[in-house]
């Protein structure tokens, strides 16, 4: 038992910090996993919707710490007790989104690996095993040094991990695990190769029968009673085929598609906003400023927004922008940028270059 506790200790430790720098290392990635599981269709939490950037910030942070604490034995009861409340709650989380196909990744591990929803709940479940095992051997639980030692790595942990915060909070994530990294050539990345496996859907029908909606397969459907009404028919995912690492981007204006004339540009600058309600006038002022520039240089620069032509006529009113806004998906704009506005460069469809607002003067445009 000793040795087991020993093997959980490091594991789970281990584990909660991995797990936690690599949240770390894009909250604002993590903070749209949180909006998702505040929806009204999963949780119905959506009040806590505009806290989920600081929540994901403390979770990551809190996630990252605990580990260390676990680790080196600072103040064991404490500790156990705040990895068990955590991964029991965790545990429900991901069954719900299992069992209900509520969020397809959890965001356990960020972009660097992406989990199924049971795969998240498996992995969960380990979790708590290694952790009810480190609960009730709390005893065998012993700090690696004195109390100011193991205080002072806990306050410098704590203290690394908010200035590791505040820097890619103000730049962009130190490692870019999105499908959108630089170096990626859009086209290729949303291109399904020849032969690659297809996506299975069953028609499923739905009658009302007696007042109450009952489903019936292709299969099942000369079992549907005389009498019954028909209310929909739907089409149920039974295996997941082939999905391109990029697959909902577009560049769309007015009702017209420019995506491939947008991707074949030489020299395009796209100044990223996937709600320009939500966007930074300083930052907006300095994407004025560098599109003039570049545009005196030969690029084609363009903003990309999932907002309303409304909303796009006020803000560039409000702001005195020059450049035009095409329309792109929220979802796909939230997976490009990670600030609000972002600055993508391509080169005839390849990302050459990204930026957070705030380093928009180290562009080299040539």
């Amino acid at each position: 038992m000793k040795i087991l506790t020993h093997f959980s200790r490091i594991f789970v430790g281990i584990l909660f910090i991995i797990s936690g720098l690599i949240k770390l290392n894009d909250p604002v990635g993590f903070s749209y996993k949180l909006q998702e599981y505040f929806s009204a269709e999963v949780l119905n939490l959506e009040f806590l919707i505009p806290f989920s950037l600081g929540i994901a910030l403390f979770v990551v942070i809190f996630e990252v710490v605990l580990g260390v604490m676990l680790l080196i034995g600072f103040k064991p009861k404490f500790t156990m007790w705040s990895l068990l409340l955590m991964i029991v709650f965790f545990t429900f989380l991901t069954f719900y989104s299992a069992y209900f196909n509520k969020v397809t990744d959890c965001g356990c591990f960020g972009d660097a690996l992406k989990l199924t929803p049971w795969q998240s709940f498996t992995k969960d479940v380990i979790l708590l095993v290694f952790i009810l095992i480190l609960f009730f051997n709390i005893k065998l639980i012993k700090p690696f040094f004195k109390e100011a030692g193991v205080t002072l790595i806990v306050f410098a942990s704590y203290t690394l991990c908010l200035v590791f915060a505040y820097y890619v909070l103000n730049h962009l994530p130190l490692i870019d695990f999105r499908a959108y990294k630089t170096g990626t050539n859009i086209q290729s990345a949303m291109t399904v190769p020849e032969g690659a496996p297809k996506s299975v859907y069953e028609m499923v029908f739905i009658y009302k029968i007696n007042g109450v909606e009952k489903e019936f397969t292709e299969k099942e459907i000369n079992n549907v009673p005389e009498g019954a009404e028909f209310v929909d028919r739907k089409d149920k995912l039974i295996t997941q085929g082939y999905v391109p690492p990029i697959h909902d981007f577009s560049i769309e204006k007015d009702g017209t598609d420019y995506t491939e004339e947008m991707l074949n540009t030489p020299k395009l600058i796209l100044i990223i906003s996937y709600d320009l309600e939500k966007a930074r006038e300083k930052g907006l002022a300095k994407a004025e400023v560098f599109a003039k520039t570049a545009e005196a240089k030969g690029y084609k620069v363009i903003g990309m927004t999932a907002s309303t032509p409304q909303t796009i006529e006020k803000i560039k009113k409000e702001n005195n922008l020059t450049f035009d806004y095409y329309f792109c998906d929220a979802t796909a704009l939230k997976t490009i940028e990670r600030s609000n506005p972002s600055i993508v460069v391509l080169e005839k469809g390849t990302i050459v270059d990204k930026k957070h607002w705030n380093d928009i003067d180290q562009i080299i445009l040539k």
